[in-house]
């Protein structure tokens, strides 16, 4: 049996998959018995709550008007206080919990809230459906933080007034900066503004795990008090994410049943360290790992881009699921920016156009480079299969691209490839010194051969350049790794027919010995 390749490092556990692969989708199956039953309840039920919830908004809009006549929003704004804190805190929060009894909810509250002057910050988790509104109504009507079009909404538009919320602007440039000085400011004020709600994940998903907390609630460094939230019902009809069933689908769904049960927990306060004060990053990720095992979850480095990413794989005519790489790990890691993920994608798409599931085989992923399937492409390709499935997804795609590949368009490395075809050292590629070299090493048929060298030459003169070469290989990077790939494995066999007892496999080498580094990718990504 000829001796197997050494590689002297296993790949990075930090960029194996997350414990959850999709948190942005909601797969509850409904039976043929579940929909009978919930159209029987639905008949007496959704217009008995339809009336209760419209008379309980009928007398909640105007207490809503009188508390939040006169008092601004924007400017210099100060917290409500005397009688217009009393009807926000005990009046609004009772007509909220009546209406959400009315939509027949059950609430069950664990714990004890402290006050403002002990933990100014309630970080909720995980955010879930937009019933999750009702914390606000446990916590005593907090502020929040929501976005400035969410005031021009009829009738919710003045019950959120009630909240004096943190507003955040799409239009405004320094929203994002104003918004953290603004919590920060209130965060700090020593009880004299309310508490400030935050949901750190940003986004929906359907709680089988914690995504990545955003930092804001955490930039402060004032004592957080986390507060998670659970559904316990048989069947989920809240989960509002992605993937699923729509808002409308929902409210009618949980009117349907005879009562939803959600659980609000309020944990103890977690008190900043000297070392998270400095570091909302490191904060967040505590807070996150206490309200994981409360739970029972795990985590994932999921964030709202993952969900931007699931869009434009869909309008890619990809499964949505595709364009999911847990983009918080692989930014910091890879340091990639979201456009460059997009670029990826768009990429991508190219290639796994022809296959289904957004997985692209070795065949495809040969059919796009239009190579033959080789020594040097099968290994490239074992690169890129981080899981050894067999298959691509874009996840390892995006990995691959940039730990592989990339480092691969150098310009020494482009030009010992260059070099490779380049065999009279005319400075000048010729179309029969190109296919002399792709027949040989690579299989390459002469259709397949042409279409490449026509690529390449992007001014038709018949020869490419070096400048062509370096163009392609930027535009292209698969193609520069294959060729040291190809290169590699020339100088393995070279030194195998050489000195065939020199390489052992992984795990043979002799006690007294150290093991010599492998120059494989695989010990680098």
């Amino acid at each position: 049996m000829p001796p197997q390749r050494v590689f002297a490092l296993p790949r990075q556990q930090s960029l194996l998959l997350p414990a959850v692969i999709n948190p942005f989708v909601q797969d509850t199956k409904l039976t043929t018995a579940t929909i009978i039953k919930c159209v029987l309840l639905g008949i007496f039920l959704v217009p008995i709550r339809a009336i209760l919830m419209s008379l309980v908004l009928m007398v909640t809009w105007p207490v809503a008007v009188i508390i939040t006549l006169n008092h601004p929003l924007k400017g210099a704004v100060e917290p409500m206080t005397g009688w217009r804190r009393f009807m926000c805190r005990r009046v609004m929060a009772a007509l909220g919990r009546a209406y959400y009894f009315s939509m027949g909810f059950r609430v069950v509250v664990k714990g004890k809230q402290v006050d403002s002057s002990e933990a100014p910050i309630l970080a909720v988790a995980p955010h879930s459906t937009f019933f999750d509104g009702i914390v606000c109504i446990v916590a005593g009507l907090p502020s929040t933080v929501s976005r400035v079009e969410n005031l021009a909404a009829p009738i919710f538009g003045r019950l959120v007034r009630c909240l004096q919320p943190v507003l955040v602007s799409r239009k405004d440039p320094d929203s994002r900066k104003n918004t953290i000085q603004e919590i920060e400011s209130r965060a700090k004020s020593g009880g004299h503004w309310p508490q400030v709600l935050i949901f750190p994940e940003g986004t929906c998903t359907n709680r089988s795990c914690l995504i990545t907390f955003k930092q804001g609630a955490f930039i402060p460094g004032v004592p957080v008090q986390p507060v998670i939230m659970r559904y316990p019902n048989k069947l989920d009809t809240v989960s509002w994410t992605w993937q699923g069933f729509s808002s409308k689908t929902l409210l009618l769904l949980t009117l349907s049943q005879l009562y939803t049960t959600v659980e609000i927990e309020f944990l103890p306060t977690h008190n900043p360290t000297e070392e998270e004060k400095k570091s909302p990053h490191l904060y967040a990720s505590r807070v996150r790992e206490t309200m994981a095992q409360a739970l029972g979850v795990p985590v994932t480095d999921h964030t709202y881009e993952d969900c931007r990413l699931m869009i434009s794989a869909g309008e890619l005519t990809l499964p949505m699921e595709a364009g999911l790489v847990e983009f918080t790990k692989i930014s910091r890691k890879l340091n990639l920016k979201w456009d460059n993920v997009k670029k990826e994608l768009d990429g991508f798409a190219a290639m796994a156009s022809s296959c289904k599931g957004g997985r692209i085989t070795i065949e495809e992923f040969a059919t796009f480079l239009k190579l033959p399937v080789n020594p040097a492409l099968e290994e490239l390709f074992a690169l890129f299969d981080r899981n050894g499935d067999g298959t691509i997804d874009f996840r390892e795609y995006v990995i691959g691209v940039t730990i592989l590949c990339r480092p691969a368009n150098t310009e020494d490395v482009l030009r010992m490839a260059f070099q490779l075809f380049d065999t009279d050292e005319d400075e000048k590629i010729t179309r029969e010194e190109f296919t002399a070299l792709l027949r040989s090493a690579l299989c390459v048929s002469n259709l397949n051969m042409a279409k490449l060298f026509k690529e390449i030459d992007a001014d038709g003169s018949g020869f490419i350049t070096f400048t062509e070469f370096q163009s392609f290989a930027t535009a292209h990077p698969e193609y520069a790794k294959l060729f040291t790939t190809y290169l590699e494995l020339q100088r393995y066999q070279a030194i195998q027919e050489a000195n065939p007892g020199d390489l052992e496999l992984a795990g043979q080498t002799s006690s007294g010995e150290k093991q010599e580094d492998s120059t494989s990718d695989k010990k680098d990504d």
